[in-house]
This record gives structure tokens, sequence and C-alpha cells, in this order.
């Protein structure tokens, strides 16, 4: 599926051990793509759904499971990749892929960005170029997703990453950076920030994790903030326990349907954006399920809820218990969940520098809205430079 290996090209002073990164490229096979197309057409359909609110509407599935073994094109998006220069190390055990793009300017700060789930890597191609102008980009694979090694045993939990992590940058040269990062990414950022704060320049989270204060009564704005979280835990978090306490069960059926796979992972595509903005394009989309699909992640990406969900729940549900130091810039977008007022996030984040609230977005914000996501994370990158 992949091919690996080579010695790492770089400019005289910049400090890589070429024994400790290869360079990396991806190349399916053409008999994995065609063994994809088959099994989404040999796809056993269940009947239409009774009524509102079951999941994802037969109809819209078939439709796009249609696109996807006929019209879809996975050697466009390897085409694009192609241009982007990707790596893989050997960190803790455990094999790490990472996308690198550094700035045309030396001086540009590092950044470090950190996906989540259903998403990959991927999320950042339309913003890595432009980010690029300011900074030393730097999206690695979590452990289990993507083109990282999967874990073979426990303890692969957000903390664990956080020092894998800071590792990854230390062998890229990268004294201190920034941190960012959305979904997991933000919980692993955040980590960071608790357990090696002085190889941090600062955070940028999307969006920062709090508790409500119920110190003093809430806003208009945070009582919207607290219906709309309650009304998706009661009707839109099945997923997330079924990955905390049985990984391994749905796995099996992620792993052997395409077609399961992708309702399971389109879902979230469509309930999670911002309805009133452009949303994630199919091919897009399926660029994060067919990856999902060829390097069969469902069950380890699944995984990481079960070693680290409790810690990330008692985070936006319990009062703090410490206090994050670190300059920090966050993005709450409108259709994101949940959506912490600035005056919560205080109650963790001391030092914050900068705080936007754009008009439109939800929890892909980078695929949503990129020129939005940009901006934000530029007006973080300036604030922490005047700090």
């Amino acid at each position: 599926m992949i091919a690996a290996g080579g010695s790492v090209s770089e400019p005289t002073g910049w400090m890589v051990s070429v024994a400790e990164i290869e360079t990396f490229r991806v190349a399916v096979p053409d008999d994995q793509l065609d063994d994809s197309r088959r099994r989404i057409c040999d796809t056993r359909w269940p009947e239409p759904e009774t009524g509102p609110g079951q999941g994802v509407p037969v109809g819209a599935l078939r439709r796009l499971a249609d696109y996807w073994a006929t019209g879809y094109d996975w050697r466009r998006l390897e085409a694009e990749l192609a241009g982007l220069p990707q790596f893989r190390t050997r960190i803790d055990g455990l094999g790490i892929h990472f996308a690198h793009l550094r700035s045309a300017d030396p001086a540009a700060t590092p950044l470090l960005l950190t996906h989540g789930w259903p998403g990959s890597y991927l999320e950042f191609l339309e913003v890595i170029d432009p980010l690029s102008r300011a900074f030393h980009a730097v999206c690695p694979s979590l452990p289990g997703y993507g083109f990282s090694d999967r874990p073979i045993s426990t303890g692969w939990g957000i903390e664990r990453i956080a020092d894998a992590w800071v590792e990854l940058m230390r062998r890229l040269g990268y004294d201190r950076f920034v941190a960012a990062g959305s979904d997991w990414g933000t919980s692993i950022s955040t980590m960071i920030a608790v357990r090696a704060p002085q190889r941090l320049l600062g955070l940028h989270l999307v969006p920062p994790l709090v508790a409500p204060d119920h110190s003093r009564p809430f806003s208009p704005d945070e009582r919207r903030s607290v219906a709309a979280f309650a009304a998706r835990s009661r009707t839109g978090s099945a997923y997330g326990e079924v990955h905390a306490t049985r990984p391994q069960t749905i796995g099996y059926a992620l792993t052997d349907s395409p077609v399961g796979l992708c309702a399971w992972i389109a879902e979230k595509y469509r309930d999670w954006v911002d309805p009133r903005g452009p949303g994630v394009s199919e091919d897009r989309l399926l660029d994060t399920v067919t990856l999902y699909w060829l390097t069969g992640t469902a069950a380890s990406s699944a995984r990481l809820y079960a070693e680290s969900i409790a810690t990330v729940s008692r985070w936006f549900t319990e009062p703090p218990t410490d206090r994050i130091t670190v300059p920090c810039g966050a993005a709450v977008y409108p259709a994101e969940l949940p959506r912490p007022s600035r005056r919560w996030a205080e109650r963790r984040f001391s030092n914050l520098v900068h705080w936007g609230e754009p008009t439109i977005g939800g929890h892909f914000a980078a695929l949503e809205v990129p020129d939005s996501y940009v901006a934000e994370l530029t007006a973080t990158g300036r604030a922490l430079m005047r700090s």
C-alpha cells in the first residue's frame, strides 16, 4: 500500500537525524482499490429507516456509496499528497507517520497540528500550504490512525501521545513550538502543556475543553451552549460509548464492510458541520473514509476512546483541577460542541492571548472554512509573538 525509505534531504543546519526518519509516499496497489469497489457493490442493504433521527438515511448513503464505487478517484488524492513532504519515524516502539511542510521563512514558528476522530491528517490539506507562510507545519497521524502503526497493547492514551509528539518535534530540531488541534488534537495539545510546558511557545485550541462555570448565572449564549451539548449527549453520543467500551466488537463490522465504515464516519460529517456553511465535499469525506478503509484502522482508532475518553470527559464536565499557564489562543466555532464561553475557559487557561468566535463553521473547521481556520491560527501566532 505504501512506500517508505530513503534518506531525508534537509538544508544545512537543519537538525534532523536521517537515521531516525524515513521519507514516505502513498502508493496503493490497484488490487486493493478494486477490492474496495467490489465490496461496496456487494453491500447488503437494510430497509429504509422508519422515521427521522435514526442515522444516515439509506437513500443518501446509497447515493454516496454509488459515487464511491464508480466516480471517486483515490489517485487524485495520491497526486495531491505527492506534493506534500511526508515521513515516518519510530517513537516509543511505534512507527509514526507525519507530514512536514517547512516555511520559506527560516525564522517561521514551528507548529504541531493534531487531528482527531473521525478525521486524519488529511483534514489539514486545505490549510497546510497557507499556514506555511507563517509556520513550519508538522501534521502527525495519531497512533492507530492512518499511516501510523497500530498499538498492540494498552497504554497509548493522550499522555503517551503527548510525550511522543514532544519527541517528534525534538527530532525535527524544534526546541519550542505551538501545539494546535481539534477533537483529540485539542486534548493532546493540552496534555503537552500539562506535561512539557517548557517546550511550548503556546497553544491554539478548537475549542478549549473546560466545564461550565456554575458560580454565576449563565449568559444567554452560555445557556444555549449548555442546552445544545445536553441534546447532543442524549441523541448523538452512542458512538463514543461504543468506542470506549467495545472498540473491538464494532471494529469487526467496520473493518469488514466499507459501506458500514462509511456510514459510521459520514454520519459525523453530516451532523457536526455548520448547516449554514459549505460543509465538506463528498471527495474530502471519501478521502478520509478510504484512508480508514485501506489502512484497516477502524478498531485501532476507536481504542483511543477506551484509553482516554474518561479523562477528557472530566475536563468539560467537572470544575478544573489544574491551571494551564502556557499562552493560549482559541477559536470556538458556532456549530461546534462543546462550545465554552471565554469566562469558562479562563478558569483553566489563565493566559488567553486570543479568543475567536467565527460566525460560520463546525467540528471540521479546517475543511469547512479553511480561510477562517488559517486566520484564527495566524491570529494566535501573532498574539503569541507579542506575549
